[in-house]
């Protein structure tokens, strides 16, 4: 989605591989994950668009503070999406030794109350999640893209043209364990 969303005009997009790339951006994440308070404007300084970690979590606030901002939830099943996260974002909490990182600090402690590992808890927790954007995000303003929707309904939602070249396949297991490995 990060790709597609640039492809589509609206980069660049903040991402956690921003997070994890920039050190100035690591300490802005980590003090809100803290209790500071948001300045969306500084942390999105330079962006057009954000997804996945960790602002996805901060849903609830961004749709308040950017009203007219489409809102994309991208969809998997449950099932799916724990095959992904345990190959992906639950590796790297289980590598880390840094108690400040945004995955101990904010994904595991505080998303999955220091149960990332509980595959039925860290499921119930995305459901919940997903139900609860569904039923707060007005319909017209919220699109459930689900995996391999591709280009259409995406492009209808956010009122650009469908685009010439094939819809982006980014952000996979092994680039996610490459951009890991480089932090």
């Amino acid at each position: 989605m990060r790709e597609a969303l640039t492809i589509l005009g609206f980069g660049p997009c903040h991402h956690m591989f921003e997070v994890m790339a920039n050190e100035h951006q690591k300490r802005l994440w980590r003090a809100l994950a803290k209790g500071a308070a948001p300045d969306w404007n500084q942390l999105f300084a330079g962006y057009a668009s954000c997804i996945d970690w960790p602002s996805a979590h901060y849903w609830r606030d961004l749709i308040e503070f950017y009203p007219d901002a489409r809102v994309i939830l991208t969809y998997r099943s449950p099932e799916s999406w724990w095959e992904s996260f345990e190959k992906t974002i639950l590796q790297g909490i289980s590598q880390s030794t840094d108690q400040e990182s945004l995955g101990l600090a904010l994904i595991s402690r505080q998303v999955f109350d220091s149960r990332p590992h509980d595959r039925a808890n860290a499921m119930a927790v995305y459901e919940a999640n997903v139900r609860a954007v569904i039923a707060t995000v007005p319909p017209g303003r919220l699109l459930v893209h689900n995996l391999g929707d591709g280009w259409e309904p995406l492009c209808l939602h956010l009122g650009v043209p469908v685009p010439d070249q094939p819809y982006p396949n980014r952000n996979n297991t092994k680039d996610f364990q490459s951009a890991l490995a480089q932090n």
